[in-house]
């Protein structure tokens, strides 16, 4: 029988995982920290090339970075040793035996693209776009319409990362738990579209005060393709991926830990592409106030989390849902089907 720790461990290697926008690291030296599971996983500008990499130093497992985002050098802030343009630099190397040398590296990931999206994985099952599907191709369209890193939000929900994902997936719960934040955009039924290993949720606006606002702002971004409404895309199987009207977006990711009861979770809000820096500087309040409303909305989430009971996520007792909660239902058939993948 399969762990909850051990699929967790066999997901996180064995699938690629969305983990950032060109755009979020534009200038060398940046970087961005993501913890999962017992690993840290870095994404960093090595002069214009973005790497992936486990944060540990190959000479004694010292972290390179502990804060989550930054500008920085890939230094060891223990023996020196460093990496940069594509290469590991030694100081004192002449005092190591050459045998051990040779073959010492940084522990990267593999890495693969869908448009300006990063992906990367430990050792893929699937080729990125195999399990992307039909999303390969959404995706591709709305990294376009993506420019730069305007808030972090990340911190441990106490709960099962699959509680927290679940939570996510399903509207159900957004007037009971977000009357005052999400549950203002008075949400449709929507329309739900699944591949293999994603799930696309898109509904209307019913506050038309607040899409004729919306609207109204239209004329500041330059946009190609977005959806009018409030669009959620779930990539299997710890990233969400969520917008209205596509004037930003929350990259968000449930990335579990050793604790059966508690979730890395950060989201990151990724602003729309402006007209011009006239339009960057009105809609500066516009972007605040968005990430204020998503950090509610998170913490809000986090609150009805924690009153799920601990080991829901494995009980037969908990099986009933509505036909607002198929995401659900399509998530919980990919946790089954993942441990048919044959390892690579």
């Amino acid at each position: 029988m399969t762990t909850p720790h051990l699929l967790a461990s066999q997901l996180r290697d064995t699938f690629w995982h969305l983990l950032c926008h060109r755009s979020e690291l534009p200038q060398p030296g940046d970087f961005l920290k993501l913890d999962w599971l017992d690993q840290e996983v870095v994404v960093f500008n090595d002069n214009g090339e973005l790497v992936v990499f486990d944060n540990l130093c190959p000479h004694r497992g010292t972290r390179f970075f502990t804060d989550t985002t930054g500008n920085g050098a890939i230094t060891c802030p223990y023996h020196g040793w460093s990496y940069r343009a594509g290469s590991l630099h030694i100081p004192c190397r002449e005092q190591y035996a050459a045998d051990e040398l040779r073959n010492t590296r940084l522990n990267t990931l593999q890495t693969d693209w869908c448009a300006d999206f990063l992906f990367a994985s430990i050792r893929p099952a699937l080729l990125l776009d195999a399990q992307l599907g039909d999303t390969f191709n959404l995706l591709g369209a709305l990294s376009f319409n993506i420019d730069g890193l305007a808030d972090v939000n990340a911190y441990t929900f106490e709960c099962d990362w699959r509680i927290a994902l679940e939570n996510a997936l399903e509207p159900l719960h957004v007037p009971f738990i977000h009357p005052d934040s999400l549950g203002q955009l008075n949400l449709g039924d929507g329309v739900n579209d699944f591949t293999a290993w994603t799930s696309v949720w898109q509904a209307p606006l019913g506050n038309v005060a607040m899409e004729k606002k919306l609207k109204g702002i239209k004329r500041l971004f330059r946009l190609e393709g977005e959806y009018p409404g409030y669009q959620s895309i779930y990539l299997f199987p710890f990233t969400m991926l969520s917008s209205t009207y596509g004037y930003s977006y929350s990259l968000q990711h449930f990335f579990p830990t050793e604790s059966a009861n508690r979730t890395h979770f950060s989201s990151r809000l990724l602003p729309g592409v402006t007209k011009n820096t006239a339009a960057s500087s009105a809609l500066a309040d516009f972007f605040r106030s968005s990430a204020a409303m998503n950090r509610q909305v998170f913490h809000e989430d986090h609150q009805i989390c924690q009153r799920i009971m601990h080991g829901a996520a494995d009980s037969d007792r908990f099986g009933i849902l509505s036909i607002q909660e198929q995401k659900i239902a399509h998530f919980r058939h990919c946790l089954k089907l993942a441990g048919t993948l044959q390892k690579p």
